[in-house]
């Protein structure tokens, strides 16, 4: 990681990413600064965000209606995208943990890097008891 120029809106666009749990588009946080830095382009926050990705300070987590969305939270773990309303969810099951080494005792290989996600619809768009409408 090369050391980069200190920028304040890119010191906004990594603690914005960092304070939620939302998962959001370079849109979503786009609109969520440019009230605090009216000259902020949409391309700054989309090259930021594609920085902090090579930088291992964020990671993609997959396109939901037609938008990358992103994620602070680095360390392994799966995500929930609901088909229905776009939310995405942490997925930090124990269960996961030993898949890695699953993989690479099924392959002979080693897995540097994983990206898992689950689609369906989440408990709110279920309704809070979980059955299908």
């Amino acid at each position: 990681m090369e050391a980069r120029k200190f920028s304040k809106k890119r010191a906004a666009i990594l603690e914005a990413l960092r304070a939620t749990d939302e998962h959001p588009s370079a849109e979503m946080l786009y609109a969520g600064l440019k009230g605090r830095f009216p000259d902020l382009s949409l391309g700054t926050v989309y090259r930021n965000l594609a920085m902090f990705v090579a930088d291992g300070d964020a990671v993609i987590v997959g396109n939901v209606a037609g938008q990358e969305r992103y994620d602070a939270h680095t360390a392994p773990h799966a995500h929930f995208i609901c088909s229905c309303c776009g939310a995405v969810l942490d997925v930090c099951s124990p269960s996961l943990s030993g898949l890695d080494r699953q993989v690479e005792l099924e392959t002979g290989g080693r897995v540097t890097a994983r990206s898992l996600s689950f689609t369906g619809k989440c408990a709110r768009c279920l309704g809070t008891d979980g059955r299908t409408a």
